[in-house]
């Protein structure tokens, strides 16, 4: 499959039959322009947004007859599995921010978890409902979401092979967030991808586990 950052928590995943998922489209110019990343105008065959904030939930722009999932279950859409596990989007139960959904994708022998907004780490519950991961797209900026430190307990947690950090600040992303250096200080095996967009195989998943940095397509 192949997996493309946008930027911000949104991606694009490909799978090897030309599936194509794209999850927490971001709003471009969100928040009186913070969110600077470009439109996502994309088509798509299945959207999946973890909560309703218009950083994570906007659907307008994408082109294309798509399955739009943002509600807690399991689901199969064109050949591809995906559960929808509620979390919360702060350390309070939701009180201060909501309820987020981390989606489970299973598609082409590998296993990918998208955290969303995930704003605490995870209890052994979760950490069941949750179970192998191979790729692992995860928040890492902090104030919304866990922080660097919060996002290492969780790839500790979960075991990734691999971990590819968002929502973190960047030239186009302005809000009061971390950027991705505090996540990566301290971690092994780090590696800068070449552009947008990295192709991941069962045969060539890493015997151990790294963190790999996209750049932002938009």
């Amino acid at each position: 499959m192949k997996i493309k950052w946008y930027g911000h928590a949104s991606f694009k995943i490909t799978t090897e039959k030309g599936v194509r998922i794209i999850l927490d489209p971001y709003q471009s110019g969100a928040f009186g322009g913070v969110i600077g990343y470009g439109k996502i105008t994309d088509e798509a065959d299945i959207v999946l947004t973890s909560h309703d904030h218009e950083d994570h939930n906007y659907i307008k722009d994408i082109q294309g007859s798509f399955k739009h999932i943002n509600k807690a279950g399991a689901y199969e859409e064109k050949g591809v599995k995906i559960r929808a596990i509620p979390s919360y989007h702060d350390t309070s139960e939701g009180k201060e921010r909501g309820q987020n959904l981390i989606f489970i994708i299973e598609a082409d022998g590998l296993t990918v978890g998208h955290m969303g907004d995930l704003g605490h780490v995870l209890e052994k519950d979760a950490l069941k409902q949750i179970g192998k991961i191979d790729v692992l797209l995860l928040p890492v900026g902090g104030n919304f979401t866990i922080d660097a430190k919060g996002a290492t307990k969780v790839v500790n947690d979960l075991s990734p092979l691999v971990t590819i950090p968002m929502h973190y600040k960047t030239e186009k992303c302005d809000l009061p967030i971390a950027g991705v250096e505090e996540f990566i200080r301290d971690k092994k095996i780090v590696k800068t991808a070449d552009g947008t967009e990295v192709e991941i195989t069962k045969a060539n998943l890493p015997k151990s586990q790294e963190i790999v940095l996209l750049r932002y397509a938009l």
